[in-house]
């Protein structure tokens, strides 16, 4: 089959056959399929795209093409990039073994001389990967689904066995793909609901998560090289969790109807699952009672299994399959009282399987059903529930007054302090006529209530911990406790987990003596260390950014580890982390071994949390090859740093450094963010306040719809900084923090500094993230985002203290580094960046374009098409929005 294909010129080009495009690079092929679609779809664009020099974009609707095409060109590269990433991976366990893939669990096994206590740290290390849907994906479900299939189309043509007629057969099907796409909007008309949020969560699991997470386990299991039985196997513990439908923080679309919804769309789908799974494995093992006859014993244990269920009528004399039937028909009529008793059923057919010594059988067929029921249970996702300390202490104030009639004491007072206390302790507390109370403290207490009630249901875990963000104070985390006992938990032993978030630099550095003053009260030590596990703790990297940037947001973070740590250990509990990062550097994104590896010593327990947000999880969990090899990595480091770094111990000399550097940055940072006329520069040069027409969450872009900065969202903050190629908000003080502690004895200070760009992994990737946030950002686009503010005075001189610090972190940090220009030392990097520079510089200057436009006309009057996607394009190129 023959294809015309047009160039970009005017031109006509002759016929050229599909099996052309296979000799080509695999970049090559896609952006040939691209241009295709291009030459039939709109052809002006194809001859205009790639014209040098570039043209500027065309301005008002006539850009919309052109911006569509960028957007286009900029995904399917992402696409061609995730395949090479995992075509390398192949290579290198073809060539050289699995242990020679960094991050393996092969490559740490082998590393480590001591199996048995490699073994041990691996069985007990669970990572909770945890799916938010924080306003930063900017495509839609179906979006996502057709870069999939582009993605298996791509990944199809790379085997050699096709003849010629069924590899055109596959080019013309990506073809048709990379066709929808440019036929598909990407842009949401509507904002989405939380229901449609839920919908985009739940399909990763469905689609990638469930195939994929067995894989992983027999990954350590086959690297440790275990032989036992059963129960011996080294199996990691992965535990999956959500916000999407639980985080109301700011989000008054959230209800408690919606979490519900949430809850059980999570039971639907992992149910549908089991189905499946069970269905298979019954059609497979058709074994016969009477040719491979069972023990006295496993016989009865099968035989428990089926009675009382419809199984017993089919498939008489294979028990296998009676039993596997069983198991599928108690799932699908929730007939198991607790997941333990699915797990327990599973386990005796797998051990009667391997009395009849068919453990082959047993590992293909059941064992990656039991290790699914001990992730998914009957929930897929553990849903957490997020609510802001502003909003749990209004709802108490409300209740006090409701059954007291008068007003109560102020929230921060003796008094205040003194009534939670005695209300925790009380026997029984005063009866309470919800029906009397506003609609957004029924909908709380209506939300413990539901909590309650899925803890005492059939898979406790299926709910998580109350997140308390803002936590400021103890009596924040007692008010949790207090309207958990209202809503009728028990007072002796609450099975509700909560979990403070200190977000800003001051919370961080007051996290140790707010947990220390909560666990005093009783119940509070009781519910926290339920069943002997760990004090979990959220740590905010996004709202301390903001509050004191990049260097000192980091750093206060790092500290508050060690000192919670310390603190904790002292009255002998244990702490688990939860580290809030999201996809940007600003927002604590960052590689993720990298990150885990710059932990602070003896901060992983056994258990580490970390937030996959918006466009992280179509990154990592788009596709099966990337996610297994994410879940291996995230698994694989949380083993690694509790075997290199199990005390905490740090050198004295680098804390003080890091001390002094991180107060340094956050004075310059300081400066600059409260320097008259900043917040009209922030707003003016850049188009936050035309965000919230880029309908990509159903949460509002401020917490209580106020228009200051504290109450501005860190996500809008960051994202706003990346459209206007400013970037600050990753790099901002960092020379000035440099250039400041050199002044002193400069020799020394350098010398050190260079000492611990060497060995101090924290200060590395600090570094490391800052030079390369440095090199993506553009002062000569953002001087042109500049010219969008009013005040020529406030322009001029905010624009030069940008400039200023820009130049100073350059030198610093070609300093610290020892090169000669920014990020020579991450050359993929350096050309993944430069792929899009091109693309990018046209679509910033139409995009100011866009924004002087619309400021001159009625906003109301919404904002144009053009705009919101030059956001969109600014992001996918760049490859976040916050």
């Amino acid at each position: 089959m023959n294809t015309v294909v047009m160039p970009l010129a005017k031109t006509v080009t002759p016929v050229v056959p599909n099996s052309c495009v296979a000799e080509k690079t695999l970049t090559d092929q896609v952006l040939e399929l691209w241009r295709r679609v291009l030459v039939r779809r709109a052809p002006h664009v194809a001859c205009e795209l790639e014209t040098i020099p570039a043209r500027p974009l065309p301005a008002g609707d006539d850009s919309i093409a052109y911006l569509q095409a960028l957007n286009m060109r900029s995904q399917l590269l992402r696409i061609v990039d995730e395949i090479e990433t995992m075509r390398l991976r192949r290579t290198i366990e073809t060539d050289s073994g699995r242990a020679s893939l960094a991050q393996s669990f092969a490559q740490l096994a082998l590393s480590n001389d001591n199996r048995e206590m490699f073994t041990e740290l691996a069985a007990s290390t669970v990572v909770s990967p945890t799916l938010t849907a924080h306003p930063t994906e900017t495509k839609r479900v179906t979006v996502l689904e057709i870069h999939r299939r582009i993605y298996r189309g791509i990944v199809a043509l790379e085997t050699d066995r096709w003849t010629p007629r069924e590899r055109d057969n596959l080019v013309d099907s990506i073809e048709c793909e990379i066709d929808l796409l440019w036929s598909t909007g990407e842009l949401r008309i509507d904002r989405p609901t939380p229901d449609d949020e839920i919908a985009w969560g739940l399909h990763f699991f469905s689609d990638i998560l469930f195939d994929v997470v067995p894989g992983v386990f027999d990954s350590l299991d086959s690297a440790i090289g275990s032989e036992k039985f059963v129960y011996s196997e080294c199996v990691p513990k992965l535990c999956f969790h959500s916000w999407i439908g639980g985080d109301r923080d700011g989000n008054p679309n959230v209800t408690t109807a919606v979490t519900r919804r949430a809850l059980a769309c999570g039971h639907q789908k992992v149910s549908a699952r089991y189905s499946r799974m069970l269905s298979e494995a019954a059609s497979r093992l058709s074994i016969s009672n009477r040719i491979t006859p069972l023990s006295a014993e496993q016989n009865q244990a099968l035989k428990n299994i089926v009675s009382d269920t419809s199984a017993l009528s089919r498939n008489a004399n294979e028990l296998f399959r009676q039993a596997l039937s069983a198991v599928r028909v108690r799932v699908e009529s929730d007939s198991y009282l607790h997941v333990s008793d699915l797990i327990s059923d599973i386990e005796h057919i797998e051990n009667a399987l391997h009395s009849l010594e068919a453990g082959n059988l047993a590992k293909r067929y059941i064992r990656p059903i039991r290790w699914f029921a001990h992730v998914f249970g009957f929930r897929t996702v553990t849903l957490d529930i997020r609510q802001n300390s502003t909003v749990t202490n209004s709802v108490l104030k409300e209740i006090w007054q409701n059954v007291e009639g008068d007003q109560p004491y102020d929230y921060g007072s003796e008094g205040w302090s003194a009534r939670l206390r005695q209300e925790l302790a009380a026997e029984k507390l005063a009866f309470l006529d919800r029906q009397s109370l506003s609609e957004q403290s029924r909908d709380l207490l209506d939300l413990f209530s539901l909590m309650r009630t899925v803890i005492s249901g059939a898979d406790p875990q299926a709910v998580g911990p109350f997140i308390l963000s803002m936590t400021q104070s103890a009596d924040d985390l007692a008010a949790v406790l207090l309207l958990a006992r209202y809503a009728g938990f028990d007072r002796e032993v609450p099975e509700l987990a909560v979990v403070p978030l200190f977000e800003t630099i001051g919370d961080l550095r007051a996290a140790p003596d707010i947990m220390l003053r909560f666990l005093q009260i009783p119940s509070a030590r009781r519910c926290l260390t339920r069943q002997g596990r760990a004090i979990e703790i959220m740590l905010g990297y996004s709202d301390s950014n903001k509050d004191g940037g990049y260097f000192c947001s980091n750093w206060e973070v790092h500290c508050a580890q060690s000192k919670l740590v310390s603190a904790l250990a002292g009255v002998g509990l244990d702490v688990t982390f939860f580290h809030g990062r999201g996809g940007s550097v600003s927002r604590g994104g960052a590689p993720a071994h990298r990150a885990i590896a710059a932990q602070p010593p003896g901060t992983i327990g056994k258990r580490i949390r970390i937030t996959e947000q918006g466009e992280v999880l179509s990154t990592h969990y788009a596709n099966r090859g990337t996610a297994a090899a994410h879940l291996e990595l995230l698994l694989s480091s949380a083993i690694e740093h509790r075997m290199k770094k199990p005390v905490r111990h740090l050198d004295p000399e680098h804390e003080d450094a890091l001390s002094a550097l991180a107060g340094l940055s956050q004075i310059a940072y300081s400066e600059l963010i409260n320097a008259e006329g900043f917040l009209d520069y922030f707003q003016q040069a850049s188009p936050v306040e035309e965000l919230a027409s880029l309908k990509i969450g159903s949460r509002p872009a401020r917490r209580f719809g106020a228009n200051s900065l504290d109450d501005l969202r860190a996500i809008p903050w960051v994202f706003a900084w990346t459209q206007n190629r400013h970037l600050l908000t990753g790099w901002y003080g960092f020379g000035s923090a440099i250039n400041s502690y050199l002044s002193i004895r400069s020799d020394q200070r350098l010398s050190l500094l260079h000492h611990m760009f060497g060995s101090s992994e924290f200060f590395r990737l600090i570094v490391d993230e800052t030079e390369k946030t440095l090199y993506q950002t553009n002062l000569e686009i953002a001087s042109q985002y500049a010219t969008l503010v009013e005040c020529t005075e406030t322009r001029l001189r905010i624009l030069a203290m940008v400039q200023k610090e820009y130049e100073l972190s350059v030198a610093m940090v070609k300093l610290i580094a020892g090169t000669d220009s920014l990020a020579d030392r991450f050359p993929d990097f350096r050309t993944h960046i430069s792929r899009y520079a091109r693309d990018l510089d046209r679509v910033h200057l139409l995009q100011i374009d866009l924004l002087r436009d619309a400021r001159k006309t009625n906003r109301q009057a919404g904002i144009s098409m053009p705009l919101l996607q030059s956001m969109n394009c600014i992001s996918s190129a760049l490859g976040w929005t916050g």
